[in-house]
């Protein structure tokens, strides 16, 4: 399989940056992403909510906006300076890619982009700086999320999307295709760790989870016991377990409104010139569930639509590794 090589624009992406919600309930929302998550709030202003992890100094990285219908507004990407979001516009241009200055609260320069799958993205390179809880060992609460780390997105057009993410200077450090060489998974990053941002196959462009780091297995076990206690147990929609792809041990919630994120406890670094991209074969047991049962059926098929973006189909993937499939298939 031939694989695009990373490219070196004239502008530099650093991370994952934010992701913008839309909820129904914001006091719902507050309760959850404080208490289970353990995200600290910086702002709460008429119906939007500014959130942040308990390592992070930048102003927010979940906003929640109260709305009548659940949906994402926007995944949020950082850039150096910007020098380099007035260097990007040339190329979002050249590439086909609406893009526009906008004014965001609490946010230096922004720059909207829909990217060619879709995908509405939020570039900034300044927020205010407030202060790291990190130390405040009192004041954590729930799974002690201490920063977003990445988003995975849904779309029919895996290949495409990683053609225009390594052109904007992401790296592919590990990808999912199948013997007959059919990309099902990309994972691109910018930060020196396996990804900020995932592409798999399916309908879309939909938003399937965003995910924050925290550094102990039992943060991810007291986030669990957390959401049992304040009635959010439902909501624990698969693990703890552990992924094949990155070998870290997870959980994932549904939020008041479905959205589902992600809380997660280790990478591993991948950022010189000699790291080949790592190819997984979507038929092992060992990427889909190394140990632990399989994800429930509405793990694979459940997503957040993109707020005023179409959703495409897609060509019908390889039947996922369910419960029911796993079940059937033993000897």
């Amino acid at each position: 399989m031939q694989l695009p090589v990373t490219a070196r624009p004239d502008f530099h992406i650093t991370r994952a940056s934010h992701v913008v919600l839309q909820v129904a309930d914001l006091d719902a929302s507050r309760e959850f992403y404080t208490q289970v998550l353990g995200l600290v709030v910086t702002a709460q202003e008429d119906d939007v909510l500014y959130l942040r992890g308990i390592e992070e100094a930048c102003h927010h990285s979940l906003v929640l906006r109260k709305a009548p219908a659940p949906s994402c507004a926007r995944i949020g990407l950082r850039m150096f300076s910007e020098d380099d979001l007035e260097a990007s516009l040339a190329f979002f241009s050249a590439h086909g890619c609406e893009a526009k200055w906008v004014d965001v609260a609490h946010q230096g320069k922004t720059l909207h982009v829909t990217d060619p799958v879709g995908v509405p993205l939020e570039f900034c390179a300044r927020m205010p700086v407030e202060p790291r809880m990190i130390t405040r060992f009192a004041e954590h609460r729930g799974g002690r999320a201490q920063r977003i780390d990445h988003y995975q997105i849904v779309t029919p057009h895996v290949p495409k999307a990683l053609e225009a993410y390594t052109a904007m200077g992401f790296g592919l450090s590990e990808y999912i295709a199948t013997a007959r060489d059919e990309l099902r998974g990309v994972f691109l990053q910018r930060k020196g760790n396996p990804h900020d941002i995932v592409f798999f196959h399916g309908p879309g462009p939909r938003l399937h989870h965003f995910a924050y780091f925290t550094p102990e297995g039992q943060d991810l076990l007291r986030a669990c016991d957390v959401a049992g206690a304040l009635g959010f147990g439902r909501g624990v929609e698969r693990g703890p377990g552990r992924h094949g792809p990155g070998h870290a041990m997870f959980v994932y919630f549904r939020d008041p409104d479905g959205h589902r994120v992600e809380l997660f406890n280790t990478h591993y670094q991948v950022m010189d010139i000699e790291n080949e991209p790592v190819r997984w074969d979507p038929a092992d047991t060992n990427v889909s569930f190394p140990w632990g049962l399989p994800a429930q059926r509405r793990w694979f098929e459940e997503t957040t639509a993109f707020e005023g973006v179409e959703t495409t189909m897609s060509d019908p993937p390889p039947a996922p590794l369910t419960l029911e499939r796993y079940l059937a298939e033993l000897p």
